[in-house]
């Protein structure tokens, strides 16, 4: 006899379960809306990201080729200055390249132990140290 009234509390009452039922398909909605806008405005700042990366390269690049003609630009009132000082001016220039050239390998060099970096070194060996082959060769 005590279920009865429960069975007949929750039927006579079918406008509640309808209440919760729109409010869960409306916070279902929200939450839909939050989302859409979250990704839209990632996608905003990812494009506008994007577009001052480009600008920064394009700057960057226009800055090269300034400095670039300005070490160039050095590089010639050096042999200049040195031809002026009784250096052959032949060998002012072989002077001013070589020390270029120098400079050259020591940034080449640079670059090249950065970029082992760019591999994620920790990250491989934290990979291969959990891999089934290393496990069975210990």
């Amino acid at each position: 006899m005590d279920e009865t009234p429960r069975q007949t509390e929750a039927q006579a009452d079918p406008i509640s379960g309808l209440g919760v039922l729109d409010d869960a398909q409306s916070l279902l909605e929200e939450l839909i809306g939050l989302v859409h806008d979250r990704f839209k405005l990632a996608a905003l700042e990812t494009r506008r990201a994007g577009e001052s990366l480009v600008a920064m390269v394009v700057i960057g690049v226009m800055a090269g080729v300034l400095l670039g003609s300005a070490w160039l630009g050095l590089g010639a009132i050096a042999v200049l200055w040195l031809s002026e000082h009784g250096v052959v001016t032949s060998s002012a220039l072989l002077l001013v390249v070589s020390i270029n050239a120098l400079f050259g390998l020591i940034l080449y060099g640079m670059i090249r132990r950065k970029g082992r970096f760019l591999l994620f070194p920790a990250t491989l060996r934290s990979l291969k140290a959990n891999s089934p082959n290393h496990r069975d060769a210990n």
